[in-house]
């Protein structure tokens, strides 16, 4: 690995801007940078299945190429959250020869920012029920603020606190979020200052009075404290590739329950250094790539010049109906490949971004099945390049990174899916018919009461995060490929009024995610040397 220090040089980032932690990594502070002049590259991916895409692998490999194209890139990722890690997914710093390193630090505390994140909305927690035990000047009736917690525990999905008499707080029905899934997280990636961090943290709902009128984390006196807590980690993070590609890592909200896009300060600093931003999107586009247009580019103005739309053989098997991740299935590929289409639709014709699809190669790839994807690209009208990067790092993305190159010149029409000023119930029935094909949308009574009290206190003008499964178009995990006629079932409506958007929750989807029944915990562990293993 190369001193950060020289990292930062080569993007002419002074000395005097880093808060290096250790050898290889750094906060960036304000850098006088040029203005947002670089094109912005959006990586995202069909419906994800068990046998993974290889997202952010991807991205840093593409971003490797760019590289070695003499191109001056940045590759910007989110910090990943300890419950994928130890759960069911493992490490999230991409994989083979395209990594970002230091890989153990990245995957575990990094630089403390989700610690940070964890305590900032847990002192909030503790600040609602403290002003409710102190007499409850402000009349919070129903509280809505989670505590949250950084590791995958379902136990904790559903509890009872403040027992134990009227000296341990006031006994009530609770629950935690997972961090990432943390209104405090989503509003630290969609700031675009401290100030704004600020702002933002003082408008977040914390609960609701008898008279129905929402308590603000402001109004409690708490945004001062959990800013300062925030200070440091609102600093997007400094690190590498293993091409010495410079890479900001900060934040990490998922994409099926949040926003599941990195932060703003860092995808900003990076276009503002850089003639090639390589950004990536959580899940398939129909989550994490949906809500970055519709939520941080209307917020920001920030837009995608190109969008890459990661495949793999193996997922269009499964979305071919083909346990086997195995064998040469070109029918099974075939019918895989609506799935696939309909993203790159979607991306193109509801949103105006030029397309490529790159498919991430692996060794049980057969030509007969990449020759499928292939045309059937081409007869769709969407470039197609093979994407080696696992094994070959930066040179195994050059077709696929001259290919970005040419589609970032062209001219896009970049364009919303819904207009924001539609009611709400109007805003996720576009979001449900024009990216998920489905027939109809149902509120439950619990939906549309939330939906009424949001709307009357003028939450309803605001974009709609989705929360839904990731495995699938619809809100039922098991409908694969590219379903249509479904009906999508909208459970619960609530506000982040900091982060600037009103959160649908539907299907299934929980905010606090469960250990799979072998955890990758049990596989990571340590030497005597503090050699880690097991952790990819």
């Amino acid at each position: 690995m190369t001193p950060i220090e020289d990292v930062a040089a080569a993007l002419d980032i002074p000395a005097d801007a880093l808060e290096v932690y250790g050898r290889y990594k750094a906060k960036v502070g304000a850098v006088d940078a040029r203005p947002q002049a670089g094109k912005l590259i959006l990586v995202t991916a069909m419906s994800p299945t068990p046998a993974g895409e290889g997202k952010t692998t991807t991205t840093v490999g593409l971003a490797d190429a760019l590289h070695q194209l003499s191109k001056r890139v940045v590759v910007a990722l989110r910090e990943p959250s300890l419950g994928p890690v130890f759960g069911a997914k493992g490490g999230a710093a991409g994989g083979g020869y395209a990594q970002v390193v230091p890989m153990e630090d990245i995957n575990l505390h990094f630089t403390g920012d989700l610690h940070a994140i964890t305590a900032a909305n847990n002192l909030l927690a503790a600040m609602v029920d403290n002003h409710i035990y102190h007499g409850n000047e402000l009349g919070i009736s129903q509280v809505v603020w989670h505590r949250c917690l950084d590791v995958n525990d379902r136990q904790l999905r559903h509890i009872i606190d403040g027992t134990g008499g009227p000296t341990s707080g006031v006994e009530r029905q609770d629950s935690f979020d997972i961090t990432a899934a943390s209104e405090v997280m989503a509003v630290l990636c969609l700031a675009t200052s401290l100030a704004d961090l600020k702002a933002r943290l003082g408008r977040m709902v914390v609960g609701y009075t008898e008279a129905g009128q929402p308590v603000t984390a402001g109004e409690l006196g708490a945004a001062g404290a959990m800013t300062a807590l925030l200070k440091d980690a609102a600093k997007p993070n400094l690190v590498q590739t293993l091409e010495h590609t410079p890479a900001l890592v900060h934040g990490g909200p998922f994409a099926n329950i949040a926003h599941g896009c990195n932060s703003v300060i860092a995808t900003r600093t990076a276009l503002g250094l850089a003639d090639y931003v390589v950004t990536e999107a959580g899940f398939g586009s129909d989550l994490g790539a949906e809500k970055f247009c519709d939520i941080v580019c209307r917020q920001t103005g920030l837009q995608p010049d190109a969008v890459v739309i990661v495949a793999t053989i193996r997922a269009l098997l499964s979305h071919g109906s083909v346990a086997s991740e195995l064998g040469d299935d070109v029918a099974a590929v075939q019918t895989g490949m609506a799935n696939l289409l309909r993203h790159a639709h979607n991306m193109r014709d509801v949103f105006g971004v030029p397309v490529v699809v790159a498919v991430n190669h692996f060794p049980t790839d057969t030509k007969s099945e990449l020759d499928v994807v292939k045309q059937g690209c081409d007869e769709a009208g969407f470039p197609c390049e093979l994407s080696q990067v696992w094994e070959l790092g930066g040179t195994g993305g050059l077709d696929l990174a001259r290919e970005v190159v040419r589609l970032a010149d062209q001219p896009s029409d970049f364009h919303f899916c819904y207009d924001v000023d539609q009611p709400l119930d109007k805003k996720i029935e576009t979001i449900a018919q024009r990216i998920y094909h489905a027939s109809s949308v149902e509120f439950t009574d619990e939906a549309r009461q939330e939906m009424e009290l949001l709307t009357s206190h003028g939450f309803g003008g605001l974009p709609v995060c989705v929360a839904k499964t990731q495995y699938s178009f619809s809100d039922n995990a098991k409908l694969l490929g590219a379903p249509e006629g479904f009906t999508l079932t909208v459970k619960h409506l609530r506000v982040s009024a900091g982060a600037g958007f009103v959160v649908a929750l539907t299907g299934t989807i929980m905010t606090m995610p469960g250990l799979p029944t072998t955890p990758a915990a049990i596989h990571i562990d340590v030497d005597g040397d503090g050699v880690i293993s097991g952790l990819f």
